[in-house]
């Protein structure tokens, strides 16, 4: 009997008696795991030195050890993320809608856990403690599948988290057995044990488990992010928004990995940025128009436009206008977050609804977009798909709902 299945009929079980859990046992619960990642972090950082010192030898990038890499004070954050996520109300419960119907039945809509979720990932262990903790929060067991290459760091944090859920059903928190892609098949083909699958992570890993899987999925996107400096642009607010989008963490989704100036601001705009860009050591991928404002660019290609470089790389173009701009991120964005400054509201306002993005900013960093920032706790991930939950999925986005119908001995008849 499969090992992945047996963990799923386990998780189900402990959804079923989690569920009905008040607030205060969950919260508690999160506070003791917040404590005990910070208790036992010298024993998480072994494991995660470990599981570095081996990608390193394998010749993984920085940019990917930088996402699989641990510190205190990336533990601090963790474990200030699952306190975070206690103070936070809970939705299971809450009343969506309601009201009484013409025949004096009373309609209630209100949030219920999912029950059992999975959650599939690469290389960032702090995952496994944000995704632990808000399904703790809204009531879900959770199976959590991280990579290979933080096989020790992801062992070593549940078996901390599982330990320390104080008040909660066995096996609310579970490691999904194995290394190799056989067990994310497993849990693909749990339909029936597993009530949803989030796929967090490259296009390869999203793309496989949403063709793939044979239970629900919620779709998270890769983030080819663009900057669109707009006529009108403060250029100095400009060059900071860039700089921060691209530099300031290039390993996630949310940086930005394309810049768009418009040509009235060109040769204004593009000698402070290119200048501000490459002194923080990034490479720019050109078209002919921006390649002449920094001769060591490299002419940027079709797969360039698509990519979600997660390095220190940038596409960069120059456009004639807000339409062709609008354009260029439709063809070629991920439908993930997209930034325009500018100092025209009208402008902002109608690249706002030409858009058809998970997140849209008005003068301001895609770094932005994230769970941790919109003030909903730590994030499950970002999701760009359009049905039921889009942008940073916070708690409401990890329950249904049921409909509650009272009546005084109604029959329809």
């Amino acid at each position: 009997m499969s090992e992945v299945l047996d963990a799923a009929r386990r998780a189900k079980t402990a959804a079923a008696a989690l569920a009905p859990l008040p607030r205060k046992v969950k919260d508690a619960a999160l506070l003791s795991m917040a404590d005990a990642l910070v208790t036992e972090q010298d024993r998480i950082l072994e494991a995660n030195g470990r599981d570095v010192a081996a990608g390193r030898e394998a010749g993984t990038s920085e940019a990917l050890l930088d996402r699989l890499a641990l510190t205190e004070s990336r533990i601090a954050a963790m474990a200030d993320g699952l306190r975070h996520v206690a103070t936070l109300p809970d939705p299971v419960g809450e009343v969506v809608r309601g009201s009484t119907l013409p025949n004096g039945l009373e309609l209630r809509q209100v949030r219920v856990p999912l029950g059992v979720v999975g959650i599939v990932y690469e290389a960032r262990p702090n995952v496994t403690a944000d995704a632990a903790g808000l399904c703790v929060k809204s009531g879900n067991a959770v199976l959590l599948r991280g990579s290979a290459s933080a096989y020790q760091s992801n062992t070593v944090i549940v078996d901390v988290l599982a330990r320390a859920a104080v008040g909660l059903p066995e096996h609310t928190v579970q490691l999904v057995p194995g290394t190799d892609r056989s067990s994310v098949d497993e849990l693909m083909k749990a339909r029936g044990l597993v009530d949803v699958l989030i796929p967090r992570g490259g296009a390869g890993l999203i793309q496989s488990v949403v063709l793939g899987s044979q239970v629900p999925v919620i779709e998270t996107g890769v983030g080819n992010c663009t900057v669109y400096v707009d006529a009108s642009a403060d250029l100095e607010k400009a060059v900071a928004i860039i700089i921060d989008g691209k530099t300031t963490r290039p390993s996630v989704c949310n940086a930005a990995e394309t810049l768009l100036v418009h040509a009235g601001v060109a040769d204004t705009f593009l000698p402070l940025a290119v200048k501000a860009l490459k002194d923080k050591g990034v490479t720019l991928h050109t078209d002919a128009r921006a390649g002449g404002y920094d001769a060591s660019s490299v002419p940027a290609t079709d797969e360039d436009w698509a990519a979600e470089y997660l390095s220190l790389d940038l596409a960069v173009g120059v456009v004639d206008s807000l339409d062709e701009a609008v354009a260029h991120i439709r063809r070629w964005g991920s439908g993930h977050t997209e930034a325009i400054v500018t100092r025209d509201v009208d402008e902002a306002r109608r690249f706002v609804r030409s858009l058809d993005s998970a997140a849209v900013m008005v003068n301001a960093s895609t770094r932005f977009t994230d769970g941790g920032e919109f003030g909903f706790g730590a994030e499950i991930g970002i999701s760009t798909q359009k049905l039921h939950a889009r942008g940073p999925m916070g708690l409401p986005e990890l329950t249904s709902t049921t409909y509650v119908v009272t009546g005084d001995g109604h029959v329809r008849g």
